[in-house]
């Protein structure tokens, strides 16, 4: 083998392992080493500066929008505190309305009647309260035990209150509403209801203190459907020797109120079964307060668009050999 092959082989060789070597130096030799961790120091100290202006930036920012919230006048208090300082309120008067609604099934009613009346009644300064008295029963409605039901659930807090009918809602702020010491007071008065005009007519909405309904032994419990109890009651206002009173210098006539209900949508129960025909026109001299039966099934706060109001659901009882027409046969 000649000294020129020698040399070749060795050349091919020896190429990787003087790389291998070269690399190794390089890596290895300390003036590398300084130039990397002065590389890493470089690194770490600009990203501590970014990281300290990133702060500094929020910080002012945070500054300047808490300055800017310390300028700006404090939030309006909650409509609800408003509404309860109010109530408090001594200019108010010493009474307090329990506003009795017979109901049952008139949800979309119900959804326009608390919110309405609660603002009403507010700007007038009547302190009041709105029991809504749900029949979930099976029998047929019996407007004038609800009623009897709202005037012994209304609670002590309550002197006075107003028979109202679910869908009838004052359009008029000259409506009284005040404490009725005097008398029965019958806010929706046949001049002014919507629909009902003959002179005996005290339905709709009529206010009485509890003495004033005690009075009376309340409303007849042997109305089961549509109609009639009311002018039972005028019956019993004029036993009672009770004066009735109604509004005066009203003149917005038969538009003083709004009338929500929906006829073909909400179709009046006025069968008149059995006996119920001749029995409608009699006075009921012993049944009221009295004989009123009943069970309350439960109690619900209900608050609707900030107007609160409280639902009893009860279920009513019937003698069927006294009224046999509580159920439809």
């Amino acid at each position: 083998m000649s000294c020129e092959s020698v040399n070749m082989m060795y050349s091919s060789r020896r190429k990787p392992v003087l790389y291998f070597k070269e690399e190794r130096r390089f890596l290895s030799g300390k003036c590398t080493i300084y130039k990397l961790f002065g590389l890493c120091m470089v690194l770490v100290l600009v990203s501590l500066l970014w990281l300290q202006l990133s702060c500094s930036g929020d910080m002012s920012a945070s500054m300047h929008d808490a300055g800017r919230l310390q300028q700006q006048p404090p939030p309006p208090p909650c409509p609800a505190d408003s509404r309860a300082s109010a109530a408090d309120d001594p200019s108010w008067g010493p009474h307090k309305l329990a506003i009795i609604v017979p109901f049952r099934e008139r949800f979309e009613e119900l959804l326009q009647f608390v919110p309405f009346m609660h603002t009403f009644l507010n700007k007038k300064k009547i302190r009041h309260k709105i029991i809504i008295i749900n029949q979930v029963d099976h029998y047929r409605f019996n407007r004038a035990s609800l009623i009897n039901v709202g005037y012994a659930e209304s609670g002590n807090d309550t002197d006075y209150l107003a028979m109202h009918d679910v869908d009838l809602l004052p359009l008029n702020e000259a409506l009284d509403y005040g404490f009725p010491e005097e008398g029965p007071f019958h806010v929706a008065s046949p001049e002014l209801h919507p629909l009902y005009h003959y002179k005996t007519y005290v339905g709709g909405i009529l206010l009485l203190t509890k003495k004033h309904y005690h009075m009376c032994n309340g409303m007849s419990n042997r109305f089961w459907g549509w109609g009639r109890e009311d002018d039972e009651f005028y019956r019993r206002l004029r036993k009672a020797e009770l004066q009735l009173f109604r509004p005066s210098g009203i003149t917005t006539g038969y538009k003083t109120f709004m009338h929500i209900h929906d006829p073909a949508w909400r179709k009046r129960d006025q069968k008149r079964v059995a006996a119920q025909k001749q029995e409608q026109f009699k006075v009921d001299p012993e049944g009221g307060l009295t004989n009123l039966r009943y069970q309350v099934e439960s109690r619900q706060e209900l608050v609707i668009s900030g107007a609160s109001c409280t639902v009893i659901n009860i279920k009513l009882e019937c003698d069927q050999n006294q009224t046999p027409w509580c159920l439809l046969i």
